[in-house]
């Protein structure tokens, strides 16, 4: 069995990779260990930067993200319980889109159903032989044993895939950050309490109000990293929600029962190079950021995105283009690392964190408020500095 890219992992970056390809007629077969239903489970978040939202227009799974996804114009910071907003058409030019990514990934999936693409899940035992020269993956499936021969390998297998561990560990140098607290979230089938978000930094910890769409809510609370679902009641959360949010934002919003609740640790991770041999890495197999930033998704689709602009142009014969990958995709991924820890900073309480240290984070927010200059910045980079 032959092909021109095996894709690893069957997420949004895998699919939307794959669907790019397949758009310029470059032969691709997709690996994912586990099941449809599996990755269709996975609630995840889905602020779209409008670079995003463009390249999944390209890759013809737009049309019902445009039905259904909210645009968002700004987005709203608090602090001492008051809030402001910062107007994203106004001071950067464009917009975000809120969008679910487990709604991309079954548009991406029926996308590639209706091509008829090839895509293989339940994959067990996937190993990468022979990266840096001819490329060739064996798996598992139904108590057989399989194998496929490619010119180039995609790892978008997430952080615990193989892909990345294929790389020699004296080839690649990992840089990571660990935060000592999570995100509590809870999916509820409620009115939001805002039509856009509503970041806040509070004494008791950060909050942050979402929504999936005009019926369904996201909100969030940090808590410990030891910390457990169990302890958590839905009555308690709201209690803790309406403590840390802005006093119009906690005074207007509507409670009931969670459909979902799940507790988030927050990190960062750099892998470099994204490159060995031919083998690519995009998306969380190659870096993880805190989603503070709103930017795991949208790295992974800007990763893609690139290789497959890249991938298209070798196939065409530009043998050169590809070299160029691992240098491009990390200049856009360190941006939106440097945000989000930013971000990430300014906004959560810290473990032994001083009342001068708090009052220190009000003052940079009301300067953020007070400074035009910083409200582009901030909107510039949120909706997408490198896109």
């Amino acid at each position: 069995m032959k092909t021109q890219v095996v894709v690893i992992g069957g997420g949004p970056a895998g699919l939307l990779l794959a669907r790019l390809l397949m758009q310029n007629g470059i032969a691709t077969v997709l690996l994912e260990r586990r099941s449809r239903a599996h990755v269709l489970s996975r609630i995840r978040a889905g602020v779209l930067e409008w670079g995003s939202v463009e390249t999944l227009r390209r890759a013809g799974v737009g049309t019902r993200m445009d039905g259904e996804g909210e645009i968002h114009h700004g987005v709203a910071l608090g602090h001492t319980n008051h809030q402001f907003r910062i107007d994203f058409a106004e001071r950067a030019g464009r917009a975000v889109m809120v969008y679910g990514q487990t709604e991309i990934t079954k548009d991406l999936y029926t996308a590639h159903d209706a091509a008829g693409s090839t895509i293989i899940d339940n994959a067990e035992d996937v190993t990468l032989h022979d990266v840096t020269g001819r490329p060739r993956v064996t798996w598992h499936k139904d108590g057989r044993s399989h194998e496929i021969e490619a010119d180039f390998v995609a790892g978008c297998d997430g952080f615990h895939g193989v892909s990345r561990q294929t790389i020699p560990a004296d080839a690649r140098t990992e840089y990571e950050r660990v935060f000592p607290f999570g995100w509590l979230g809870i999916l509820s089938e409620t009115p939001p309490v805002s039509h856009e978000l509503i970041y806040s930094n509070h004494a008791r910890g950060f909050a942050l109000a979402s929504m999936r769409n005009p019926h369904l809510s996201r909100y969030y609370v940090q808590v410990p990293a030891d910390d457990t679902v169990e302890g958590w009641s839905d009555e308690r959360f709201w209690d803790e929600l309406r403590r840390r949010l802005p006093h119009d934002a906690a005074e207007a919003i509507v409670t009931g029962p969670s459909i979902e609740k799940s507790i988030a640790l927050l990190r960062s991770f750099v892998c470099e190079p994204m490159r060995w041999g031919n083998l690519f890495l995009a998306g969380d197999a190659a870096h993880i950021v805190p989603p503070t930033g709103a930017k795991g998704l949208n790295l992974a689709i800007g990763d893609v995105a690139l290789l497959a602009e890249l991938m298209s142009a070798h196939f065409a014969g530009d043998t050169a283009a590809l070299a160029t990958y691992s240098d491009r995709a990390l200049e856009r991924v360190w941006a939106a690392i440097r945000f989000s820890v930013s971000l990430t900073g300014l906004l959560h309480r810290f473990p032994g964190q001083s009342a001068f240290e708090q009052r220190l984070q009000e003052a940079e927010l009301a300067q953020i408020e007070r400074s035009d200059s910083a409200q582009t910045t901030f909107a510039r980079n949120y909706t997408g500095l490198l896109t």
